[in-house]
């Protein structure tokens, strides 16, 4: 099965971010993608945390969700919308939203973000928790690709990276990681996470990243990449928009977990 790992450097604008997303998209299709990754924030990065609050929708209603059913629908493809703020029952916090749309444009899936980032190094500082509400369960789905071979695919998102015993709950054949890592911590711990997650959970990884100096003045890291279970990198970008597309082999990951059967001996 193909995949692709879409990266992005998102404005203020929705309206050109989801143009920029459905181009970035229609280019995955046409690389035989079949299942596409979008970053965290894929519809916007605004000026301020709070702007999060400002574009938030309700569940099942607005126009990032009725895009991600739209394209999955048109263009034939399993979308995992990245990450997207959904009204909660409190109006000053948003969930942080995954949504897993399949070819006909249904939702199977929603994962809030459940751990959320909080760093500060003297000069830059940022708190999730002040705008954003953390989610509370692991979310897998299985996904049936052209030939008739189910994955599980398990969803996280950015900073759900660095805690891995999610991913050992989600018992994952592919891992999925939106995510707009600053450009600090990107650098110093983005590749090797990912190459961890793969490997301890011989699974494949698709991490699809903002990349780039926003209008918001924030740069983050990029270097969207796919990770098979053996913790090769597949394909990678390091910045700027584009599409990052690997093929995804059953028999790989199964080879993989037959000759180092790791998962069968854990004994914690």
């Amino acid at each position: 099965m193909k995949v692709a790992a879409i990266q992005m450097v998102s404005g203020v604008s929705l309206e050109h971010n989801l143009t920029q997303a459905h181009e970035l998209l229609d280019q995955a299709r046409h690389a035989g993608a079949e299942l596409v990754v979008l970053p965290e924030y894929f519809g916007f990065m605004g000026a301020r945390d709070a702007d999060k609050l400002l574009l938030a929708e309700p569940p099942g209603v607005g126009k990032m969700q009725d895009f991600l059913s739209n394209a999955a629908r048109e263009l034939g493809l399993w979308i995992v919308g990245g990450t997207l703020p959904l009204a909660t029952d409190d109006p000053q916090h948003a969930a942080n939203a995954s949504l897993a749309f399949d070819p006909h444009g249904r939702c199977v899936a929603r994962y809030d973000k459940i751990h959320l980032f909080r760093f500060h190094d003297g000069q830059r500082g940022y708190d999730e928790a002040a705008v954003l509400q953390a989610g509370e369960r692991p979310v897998a789905f299985t996904l049936r690709d052209r030939s008739g071979t189910d994955w599980r695919v398990g969803l996280s998102a950015c900073y759900d990276l660095r805690f891995p015993e999610l991913y050992r709950l989600l018992a994952a054949d592919v891992l999925v990681v939106p995510a707009a890592f600053t450009h600090v911590t990107g650098q110093a711990h983005w590749e090797v996470l990912l190459r961890a997650r793969a490997i301890e959970n011989q699974a494949y990884v698709i991490a699809s990243a903002q990349g780039g100096r926003h209008e918001n003045g924030r740069q983050t890291w990029g270097q969207s990449m796919i990770v098979d279970p053996w913790g090769v990198v597949l394909a990678q970008q390091a910045t700027g928009l584009g599409v990052v597309v690997a093929e995804l082999e059953r028999e790989r990951l199964l080879d993989v977990r037959r000759r180092l059967p790791a998962l069968s001996h854990r004994r914690l």
